[in-house]
């Protein structure tokens, strides 16, 4: 009876056994589930701010540039650059006062011409003035076409340079747009640093520049 028992309870152990196994191992399994594999969420937002930062850099230079394009110094203005501004209408007085200076000459030589060619103020009457000028009485009909020409023509290069400055201060607001949020943080680097070179077997300085998680670009100067 006793051996009988013993038996019975070995037999009685090895099938709890078996059965508790496999539902403890299922019952570990499904407890610590695998999570899913996700982007960091530091890479995610790195991502997004660089993102938000281009779309804001050509924001800044689209909005300058037309800002000056419509009133000269409204760009950089914008831009907080207002040491720029005496300077932009300082560029533009000139071409003005060149063209006013022109114009007032021209004038006057094409009245004196008119005078001179046909003899009579009745052709030229549409002009401001009945007399000629004391400086433009010595020329000849000739001298005075010339001259009539030059200050024509002095007029034209006066619009043409005030247009190229007012293109050049809509250019300036433009750039200083798009650098003015242009951001060097401390994933951007270079560095200096001595070294040795095995294939050169000479020492030298190697040039790293170093942007983000990437692996440095080492440039080496041997000496």
């Amino acid at each position: 009876m006793t051996v009988k028992a013993t038996c019975k309870s070995l037999f009685f152990y090895i099938i709890l056994f078996l059965v508790a196994a496999p539902m403890a191992g299922q019952v570990k399994t499904e407890s610590a589930p695998v999570p899913p594999k996700t982007a960091p969420a530091k890479q995610t937002a790195d991502k997004k701010a660089k993102t938000d930062t281009a779309k804001h850099v050509r924001s800044d230079g689209s909005k300058a540039a037309l800002r000056s394009a419509i009133i000269p110094g409204w760009g950089q203005a914008y831009n907080k650059k207002y040491w720029k501004i005496p300077i932009v209408y300082g560029a533009l007085a000139i071409p003005v006062a060149t063209f006013v200076y022109n114009k007032k000459w021209y004038d006057k030589t094409r009245y004196a011409y008119g005078i001179k060619y046909y003899n009579d103020t009745s052709k030229v009457s549409d002009l401001p003035t009945d007399d000629i000028d004391p400086q433009l009485q010595p020329l000849s009909t000739q001298s005075t076409r010339i001259y009539r020409d030059e200050f024509r023509k002095n007029m034209d290069f006066s619009v043409l340079a005030f247009l190229l400055i007012w293109g050049l201060n809509v250019a300036d607001a433009a750039v200083d747009g798009h650098l003015k949020s242009f951001n060097v943080n401390e994933d951007l680097s270079l560095k200096i640093k001595p070294g040795y070179s095995p294939m050169g077997n000479t020492n030298g300085l190697s040039l790293i520049l170093e942007i983000g998680k990437s692996s440095p670009h080492r440039t080496t100067v041997t000496r």
